[in-house]
């Protein structure tokens, strides 16, 4: 069976208690729970965290919450596929069987379940990828990127580049940071997930990286702006 899997824990330090934190009047982990919900592709959601709080307002939304992610597995430093590959193993401890797994993250707000659908038909249509997420093109050639010394003065990491038009240079993009389909065994095998996946692109203005409190106001800013104009006849 498909699974998601949210991985929520409670330590966030830079906006506290961010997972559930209200945004746009709203838990902020409801949207993942809720855009997971809808799009029917899953027999089971399942949140992990060693925090009660955000347990209780997961399963009030719908989600399950059938273990503790452990102490050990909840500091800032333990990666994604660790996390992800613990909540496989307790599931399948609870009897279940699964095939694939797609893990969202909690702060989502701009997820879309129609990416969720076309990501898990990239990854059922590719003959060499084990995972499959959405990617969104660098708002600025990153050919032209520059750094400042000590004395404040800007250097090109790629001089060789300086004189070229933006419009001639390949197209890069990164991770957009919200889901990650993955089989069961990529998961458990601890593949890289960016050298074994495969990327749906998606417009850089339905993705935004919230780290800061700065940007929880850009993105309710963001939010409330789109829904405008999805709520316009």
């Amino acid at each position: 069976m498909n699974v998601c899997i949210i991985p929520a824990r409670g330590g966030s330090k830079r906006i506290p208690r961010k997972n559930i934190k209200l945004f746009n009047g709203k838990p902020m982990i409801a949207y993942a729970i809720e855009a997971a919900k809808r799009s029917g592709l899953f027999e089971r959601i399942v949140v992990t965290t060693d925090d009660s709080e955000i347990s209780q307002i997961a399963k009030a939304f719908g989600s399950e919450t059938p273990f503790v992610r452990p102490r050990e597995l909840a500091d800032d430093h333990t990666p994604t596929i660790a996390v992800i590959a613990h909540a496989i193993n307790a599931c399948e401890a609870l009897g279940w069987t699964l095939n694939n797994v797609c893990c969202i993250y909690p702060s989502v707000p701009f997820i879309q379940q129609a990416d969720l659908e076309s990501a898990l038909q990239l990854l059922q249509k590719s003959s060499d990828a084990y995972f499959s997420f959405p990617i969104t093109e660098f708002p600025s050639a990153i050919q032209r990127a520059l750094r400042l010394d000590r004395f404040g003065k800007t250097i090109s990491f790629y001089p060789e580049n300086e004189n070229l038009r933006s419009q001639d240079l390949e197209a890069a993009y990164h991770d957009a940071g919200q889901f990650y389909w993955g089989s069961r065994d990529a998961w458990l095998q601890s593949l890289c997930i960016h050298n074994h996946g495969v990327g749906l692109v998606i417009p850089n203005w339905r993705v935004v990286d919230i780290d800061t409190p700065f940007d929880w106001v850009r993105a309710e800013i963001m939010f409330r702006t789109l829904s405008l104009f999805v709520a316009s006849p």
